[in-house]
Protein backbone atom coordinates (compact mmCIF):
# COMPACT_ATOMS: atom_id res chain seq x y z
CA UNK A 1 0.00 0.00 0.00
CA UNK A 2 1.39 3.44 -1.17
CA UNK A 3 0.09 7.01 -0.46
CA UNK A 4 -0.47 7.05 -4.36
CA UNK A 5 -3.15 4.72 -4.04
CA UNK A 6 -5.32 5.23 -1.10
CA UNK A 7 -8.66 5.38 -1.36
CA UNK A 8 -12.14 5.72 0.93
CA UNK A 9 -14.33 2.83 1.83
CA UNK A 10 -16.30 1.31 -0.84
CA UNK A 11 -19.89 3.19 -0.11
CA UNK A 12 -17.97 5.83 2.40
CA UNK A 13 -18.42 8.32 0.00
CA UNK A 14 -21.45 9.30 -2.58
CA UNK A 15 -21.96 11.92 -5.45
CA UNK A 16 -22.44 15.61 -5.21
CA UNK A 17 -26.18 16.42 -5.18
CA UNK A 18 -26.16 19.37 -8.31
CA UNK A 19 -29.20 21.04 -7.87
CA UNK A 20 -30.50 23.80 -10.24
CA UNK A 21 -28.87 22.06 -13.07
CA UNK A 22 -32.13 21.74 -15.72
CA UNK A 23 -34.63 19.27 -15.75
CA UNK A 24 -32.68 16.16 -16.71
CA UNK A 25 -30.61 16.22 -13.58
CA UNK A 26 -33.97 15.72 -11.22
CA UNK A 27 -32.96 18.94 -9.46
CA UNK A 28 -34.03 21.78 -11.88
CA UNK A 29 -37.30 23.73 -11.55
CA UNK A 30 -37.34 24.58 -7.82
CA UNK A 31 -33.92 22.75 -7.14
CA UNK A 32 -35.30 21.09 -4.08
CA UNK A 33 -36.65 24.47 -2.24
CA UNK A 34 -40.48 24.32 -2.62
CA UNK A 35 -42.44 26.67 -3.58
CA UNK A 36 -42.60 30.37 -2.90
CA UNK A 37 -42.12 31.19 0.69
CA UNK A 38 -39.07 32.85 2.67
CA UNK A 39 -37.19 29.86 2.53
CA UNK A 40 -37.18 29.53 -1.50
CA UNK A 41 -35.81 32.91 -1.74
CA UNK A 42 -32.04 33.75 -2.33
CA UNK A 43 -30.60 35.83 0.91
CA UNK A 44 -33.00 34.13 3.34
CA UNK A 45 -31.44 33.58 6.90
CA UNK A 46 -33.80 32.20 9.74
CA UNK A 47 -33.67 34.61 12.55
CA UNK A 48 -32.84 33.10 16.00
CA UNK A 49 -35.55 31.67 17.72
CA UNK A 50 -38.02 32.03 14.36
CA UNK A 51 -40.92 28.92 14.67
CA UNK A 52 -42.22 30.07 11.55
CA UNK A 53 -45.07 32.23 12.65
CA UNK A 54 -45.79 30.51 15.87
CA UNK A 55 -45.38 32.33 18.89
CA UNK A 56 -41.80 31.77 19.70
CA UNK A 57 -40.82 29.75 23.09
CA UNK A 58 -39.13 32.57 24.75
CA UNK A 59 -42.22 34.77 24.12
CA UNK A 60 -44.46 32.05 25.49
CA UNK A 61 -43.16 31.58 28.77
CA UNK A 62 -43.24 34.29 31.33
CA UNK A 63 -40.38 36.32 32.93
CA UNK A 64 -39.60 35.94 36.62
CA UNK A 65 -37.63 37.07 39.21
CA UNK A 66 -35.10 39.58 39.83
CA UNK A 67 -31.66 40.22 39.13
CA UNK A 68 -29.52 42.80 41.61
CA UNK A 69 -27.11 44.97 39.89
CA UNK A 70 -25.20 45.41 43.13
CA UNK A 71 -24.07 42.03 43.90
CA UNK A 72 -20.80 40.81 44.39
CA UNK A 73 -19.25 37.69 43.42
CA UNK A 74 -16.99 36.05 45.32
CA UNK A 75 -14.44 33.26 44.63
CA UNK A 76 -14.36 30.69 47.60
CA UNK A 77 -11.60 29.19 49.16
CA UNK A 78 -11.32 26.99 51.57
CA UNK A 79 -9.17 26.63 54.76
CA UNK A 80 -7.44 23.19 53.24
CA UNK A 81 -6.11 25.11 49.98
CA UNK A 82 -4.34 27.57 51.93
CA UNK A 83 -2.96 24.99 54.14
CA UNK A 84 -1.76 22.84 51.26
CA UNK A 85 -0.46 26.21 49.50
CA UNK A 86 1.30 27.18 52.67
CA UNK A 87 2.80 23.72 53.24
CA UNK A 88 4.08 23.30 49.37
CA UNK A 89 5.86 26.83 49.44
CA UNK A 90 6.83 27.25 52.97
CA UNK A 91 4.57 30.46 53.53
CA UNK A 92 3.38 32.25 56.80
CA UNK A 93 1.38 35.00 54.96
CA UNK A 94 -0.94 34.42 52.32
CA UNK A 95 -2.16 37.36 50.26
CA UNK A 96 -4.89 38.14 47.26
CA UNK A 97 -2.04 37.94 44.97
CA UNK A 98 -0.61 34.93 46.71
CA UNK A 99 -3.82 32.97 45.32
CA UNK A 100 -3.22 35.01 41.94
CA UNK A 101 0.28 33.21 41.37
CA UNK A 102 -0.74 29.92 42.25
CA UNK A 103 -3.79 30.37 39.80
CA UNK A 104 -6.71 29.34 42.23
CA UNK A 105 -7.89 32.63 41.67
CA UNK A 106 -8.17 35.87 38.41
CA UNK A 107 -6.71 39.03 38.96
CA UNK A 108 -10.09 40.71 38.77
CA UNK A 109 -11.76 38.24 41.47
CA UNK A 110 -12.86 39.21 45.10
CA UNK A 111 -11.77 36.07 47.66
CA UNK A 112 -14.06 34.75 49.97
CA UNK A 113 -11.94 32.44 52.53
CA UNK A 114 -14.38 29.69 53.68
CA UNK A 115 -13.81 27.21 56.58
CA UNK A 116 -14.07 23.90 55.33
CA UNK A 117 -10.58 22.03 56.86
CA UNK A 118 -8.26 22.76 59.16
CA UNK A 119 -5.23 24.42 59.68
CA UNK A 120 -1.64 23.05 61.61
CA UNK A 121 0.01 26.51 61.90
CA UNK A 122 -0.38 30.39 62.39
CA UNK A 123 -1.15 32.28 58.92
CA UNK A 124 -1.44 35.59 58.37
CA UNK A 125 -4.55 35.89 55.57
CA UNK A 126 -5.34 38.57 53.60
CA UNK A 127 -8.32 38.87 51.54
CA UNK A 128 -11.98 40.63 50.93
CA UNK A 129 -14.42 38.87 53.19
CA UNK A 130 -14.14 35.78 55.67
CA UNK A 131 -16.63 33.40 57.11
CA UNK A 132 -17.00 33.34 60.86
CA UNK A 133 -15.94 29.23 61.16
CA UNK A 134 -12.70 30.59 58.84
CA UNK A 135 -12.05 33.46 61.01
CA UNK A 136 -12.49 31.06 64.36
CA UNK A 137 -10.37 28.15 62.65
CA UNK A 138 -7.48 31.04 61.48
CA UNK A 139 -7.24 32.69 64.94
CA UNK A 140 -7.32 29.18 66.97
CA UNK A 141 -3.84 28.89 65.67
CA UNK A 142 -2.89 32.21 66.73
CA UNK A 143 -3.26 33.13 63.14
CA UNK A 144 -4.65 36.85 61.45
CA UNK A 145 -7.51 37.61 59.45
CA UNK A 146 -7.00 40.84 57.40
CA UNK A 147 -10.12 42.16 55.18
CA UNK A 148 -9.19 44.67 52.25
Amino acid sequence: MNLNNLKPATGSTHSQKRIGRGQGSGYGGTSTRGHKGAQSRSGYSRKLGFEGGQMPLQRRLPKFGFTNLKRVEFKAINLFVLEELAAKNGLTAISVETLIEAGFVSKNDKVKILGNGTLSKALEVTAHAFSKSAVAAIEAQQGKAIKL
